[in-house]
């Protein structure tokens, strides 16, 4: 009887210390952080400029773009190639009718390698004048590049859908 239940019992712990190991695995999985990769990088960082956009944030809104940034805004008469422009185009675009909106209705994302992605799509943006919404659909574009440990937006375009009143 007794070495009948020893394999019994060996069989036991050893399914035991294989369910245990199994287990850990499971928990260090979940505990590790998510790795993203450079497009999911790079579209947190046109959310947070959309969030920025639609809360009249200048100051988060600026600090997006790397201090290099080209810009061409809906607005802008002149491409600006410095962050005083971004600010002062920013400072006229969000301070007034507000409150503010801006959303990505459609997208592409390319990859171009570890460090830059390009996000083209179509947008909506709206302001608020005289306690009506104005909405404004566009084209837009970011390119968005690591710079350092951060991702920074390089490069910005956008521009009203032709035929639609913006």
């Amino acid at each position: 009887m007794y070495s009948d239940q020893a394999p019994r019992a060996a069989s036991s712990r050893e399914a035991l210390v294989r369910t245990g190991f199994r287990l850990l695995a499971v928990l260090a999985t979940l505990a590790s952080p998510a790795v993203a990769g450079p497009e999911e990088d790079a579209m947190q960082v046109v959310q947070k400029w959309a969030a920025a956009f639609n809360a009249s944030d200048v100051d988060a809104i600026v600090a997006l773009y790397s201090p290099d940034a080209v810009f061409l805004g809906t607005g802008s008469r002149t491409v600006v190639l410095d962050a005083k422009g971004i600010r002062d185009y920013f400072e006229r675009a969000l301070l007034t009718d507000r409150p503010r909106g801006a959303r990505l209705l459609s997208h592409a994302a390319r990859v171009l390698d570890d460090g830059a992605v390009v996000i083209t799509g179509l947008d909506e943006t709206t302001a608020t004048r005289d306690g009506k919404t104005i909405s404004s659909p566009g084209r837009v574009t970011f390119i968005v590049a690591k710079r350092g440990a951060e991702w920074k937006i390089v490069h910005f375009h956008r521009s009203g859908v032709p035929g639609r009143p913006n």
